[in-house]
């Protein structure tokens, strides 16, 4: 069997590439492992975000069933608390409840708190109006929209 033989410097040499590469790689196995705790935490807190959003989506629901809830604020409440639920499946809220949207998309533009007291009486009552002839006449959609998603959020 042969020898080989290098200058000392290639052995050197050699030897500092291989402690650069063992050290690479430990840094990147840290990293690899911080990178898992910190998606895991994220997953953890987006469950945590979830299960308030749902709680309170629930609640409004039923008071909505039961009304204790005006639909039409219901309605504005839900949609906006569904819009920033994160969902892995990435469902079509506005397809799977479309009263609910209907709603929102016809009462969105008018204001609500602070910004209502900027308007004129005789603006907000007629707003008001408005609302309540939405309210009368997407009543029955709207609680079918309510209780579906009671269920599906059962």
């Amino acid at each position: 069997m042969s020898e080989i033989n290098l200058p000392m410097w290639a052995w050197i040499l050699a030897l500092v590439g291989i402690v650069i590469i063992a050290v690479l790689a430990f840094y990147a196995g840290r990293m690899l492992g911080q990178l898992r705790r910190q998606n895991t935490r994220q997953q953890e807190l987006i469950a945590k975000r979830n299960e308030r959003l749902h709680e309170s989506i629930v609640t409004i629901a039923k008071a909505m069933e039961q009304d204790q809830c005006p639909l039409s604020e219901g309605s504005l409440r839900i949609v906006v608390l569904l819009d920033h639920r994160v969902d892995q499946e990435k469902l079509d809220y506005a397809a799977k409840y479309p009263a609910l949207h209907d709603m929102y998309e016809r009462i969105k533009h008018m204001p609500t708190h602070e910004a209502r007291k900027q308007y004129p009486k005789t603006e907000i009552k007629k707003l008001d109006k408005e609302r309540e002839g939405y309210e009368k006449e997407l009543a029955e959609v709207i609680l079918q929209d309510v209780r579906q998603l009671l269920r599906d959020f059962a």
